[in-house]
């Protein structure tokens, strides 16, 4: 059940959004329990999350972006 550091990454990313099953998770919990260094990552992880959901950031639409990537290509 060994996992690699870059996969805990992304099973880390993924939990953040809801996105991870369940083997994932357990995965990762038993590779943080091993690896300190990405449990302070993971920790990291879930904070700025925390303080990004607390922000309420907003973006913009995918139809705005594609009128400034148009725009940045009329003057270049």
């Amino acid at each position: 059940m060994r996992i690699s550091r870059e996969k805990a990454k992304k099973i880390c990313t993924k939990s953040q959004y809801g996105e991870a099953t369940w083997w994932e998770l357990l995965q990762l919990n038993v590779y943080l329990f091993f690896c300190k260094e990405c449990a302070e990552f993971s920790a990291k992880n879930s904070k700025l999350t925390s303080l990004c959901e607390k922000a309420n950031l907003q973006t913009l639409p995918e139809s705005d972006k594609e009128e400034m990537k148009e725009a940045l290509k009329k003057h270049l």
